[in-house]
């Protein structure tokens, strides 16, 4: 018998009776990136994005989400007519800016995939990774064309066909271009390609399932992976971020995002601004605490998100300028690396800036938890709130996590229970691009790699990278934590990014010991034994450096902004840093 429309649904067999699930009856379209488009182009049509032009810093570009979205239907246009299929990977070396956020929207839009590349790793690692993911196409920034020169004259790129210029012909190099056209490479402009083309485009509509864009883990061990994110993972964690106990954004904000585009989606920003139609403005090519200072002002910005290490360049040039103030300034999201209590402390109590801390990852889309006061929280003054503001955050829906022993087994919620974090959830990563086997266990929890404690009031606090945590004589001593202290100091350097960061040295009777590498303000007056004095209140006896070593030039930085511990490793190992090594005692 034939069952009525109504009662249809999907078979199941269970305890051996056929039983049918009841579908609902409300619409099933597809969660498709270039929906969040259309929604700003038709409701929020003379919102503006501004953004700092990359071959002319000092001047700015400025368009509002109609005028995006037609520039992003001729750039569809133009990919169809280069022959960009469904499926093909295609790259950008490139800053954050209007070009980049059109190609955020465009290359899924067809059902391309938009793959962001790190321009600031090392050659060998953007040719691995862009012969990895097999790029067809690459779209540089002006500045980057040089690095991407280098790579292709060193690294064969089988799969490479064409390279795009994200500015006019009056910015093409012709020796560059030469020189990439050796190697059978087509040279375009991002103007002339797309001028001319229809600003009409019907954006097909496909699985939601349908890879939307890739990124690569930072590869501080090993090659980076590749993470393949879904158009229906994108837009879940869109409507996760523009929560209120997400990031938040709304209509109203003016929002600076200083993430970088190549770094998870931009946090996914330029797809959160969109859903809420907020004003979005990029910082291009300029990270400098004067450049975000007047980009704050001249935007009138009310909500910024970024890594630590802008926000200390801010600071230090706010300290140096007369007068400096953030008047429109409501609230900054700060995540990627730890965040120093001294940095909290400033913008809260010297500018009246709400800080939210955050934690996430590549293989989470990136956001797993936000800082956000419970029900109970209410009220509370500073300091009884600051030990929670202090740690990253809850979990956002959308976001599992639990604490496991070395057997796997979960540990309490007790703010003490140090264990490695796990996670899962429809933004969280199954597994890697290329890879065969699953990255996540029978019940899809992903390891993070990360040493935590959840408490009790479900706030997260990580304690250290697993491969970071110094392990001394069978206790661990968290490499964060003292990092944070150290930050702290009023003598110390971050005015060109973190200036203090602890790495494990070898040791014969507790197996490893901190090393402190610390820089200082020019001409500071600063010994060894006044940097373990300072931290001494702080931590017990044994958990201080064993060494604390000092350094004239900026620690080296990930294209993320936190500290390269391995270049400090191996820097150390063959005696660098000032010519310091480091012997097993």
């Amino acid at each position: 018998m034939r069952l009525p429309r109504l009662l249809r649904g999907s078979l199941l067999q269970a305890g051996g009776r056929a039983q049918r699930w009841l579908h609902g009856l409300m619409q099933d379209r597809p969660l498709l990136i270039t929906t969040l488009l259309d929604h700003a182009a038709k409701f929020h049509p003379d919102v503006p994005v501004v953004s700092r032009r990359v071959e002319e810093p000092d001047r700015f570009h400025q368009y509002t989400y109609s005028e995006a979205a037609a520039r992003c239907m001729q750039l569809a246009n133009a990919l169809q007519r280069l022959g960009v299929r469904q499926g093909d990977r295609v790259a950008t070396l490139a800053y954050s800016s209007f070009r980049h956020f059109e190609l955020y929207y465009s290359v899924p839009g067809i059902g391309a995939v938009c793959h962001t590349v790190n321009p600031r790793l090392h050659d060998d690692q953007v040719a691995y990774i862009l012969n990895d993911a097999e790029d067809s196409l690459v779209f540089v920034d002006p500045p980057f064309l040089p690095h991407l020169q280098r790579i292709v004259q060193d690294h064969p790129l089988p799969h490479l066909r064409a390279v795009v210029v994200m500015a006019g012909e009056e910015h093409l190099s012709e020796e560059v271009s030469n020189a990439l056209a050796e190697h059978g490479l087509e040279v375009l402009a991002y103007e002339t390609l797309i001028d001319g083309e229809r600003a009409d485009f019907a954006w097909p509509t496909f699985d939601e399932r349908t890879a939307s864009s890739m990124c690569y883990t930072s590869g501080t061990t090993g090659n980076p992976k590749g993470c393949l994110f879904s158009h229906r993972s994108t837009l879940l964690h869109t409507f996760g971020a523009c929560s209120a106990d997400g990031f938040g954004v709304r209509h109203q904000d003016s929002l600076l995002s200083v993430v970088p585009m190549f770094h998870v989606n931009g946090w996914g920003l330029p797809y959160a601004t969109a859903m809420c139609g907020a004003k979005l403005v990029f910082p291009g090519p300029r990270l400098d605490g004067h450049s975000i200072y007047e980009m704050l002002r001249a935007e009138q910005v009310t909500v910024s998100a970024g890594v630590p290490t802008v926000w200390l360049m801010l600071l230090d040039h706010m300290e140096h300028t007369e007068g400096a103030s953030l008047p429109d300034l409501q609230r900054l999201v700060i995540g990627g690396s730890a965040t120093p209590p001294s940095l909290v402390e400033a913008f809260e109590d010297k500018y009246n800036v709400n800080i939210q801390l955050s934690w996430g990852m590549t293989e989470l889309s990136p956001c797993g938890v936000v800082g956000s006061r419970k029900r109970s929280m209410v009220g509370w003054d500073q300091s009884q709130y600051q030990p929670y503001q202090l740690k990253p955050g809850r979990a956002m829906y959308g976001v599992d996590m639990r604490i496991v022993d070395e057997e796997d087994q979960e540990l309490p919620r007790d703010g003490t229970s140090l264990g490695r974090l796990q996670v899962r959830g429809p933004w969280t990563i199954e597994r890697y691009w290329n890879f065969s086997e699953a990255s996540t266990d029978a019940e899809d929890w992903f390891d993070t790699g990360d040493v935590a404690t959840l408490d009790e009031e479900g706030y997260l606090t990580i304690r250290d990278r697993a491969k970071d945590i110094i392990k001394s004589g069978g206790e661990w001593i968290s490499s964060i934590e003292i990092e944070n202290v150290a930050l702290s100091h009023p003598l110390v350097d971050s005015s060109e990014g973190p200036g203090a960061a602890v790495i494990a040295i070898p040791d014969r009777k507790y197996d490893e010991r901190p090393l402190l590498v610390f820089r200082r303000k020019p001409g500071a007056m600063l010994s060894e034994e006044d940097v373990r004095e300072f931290l001494a209140p702080h931590f017990a006896k044994w958990w201080l450096p064993d060494r604390v070593v000092f350094v004239e030039e900026p620690l080296p930085l990930q294209g993320t902004g936190k500290v390269w511990k391995l270049k400090l490793r191996e820097s150390l190992a063959q005696g660098g840093l000032h010519g310091v090594g480091v012997e097993t005692r």
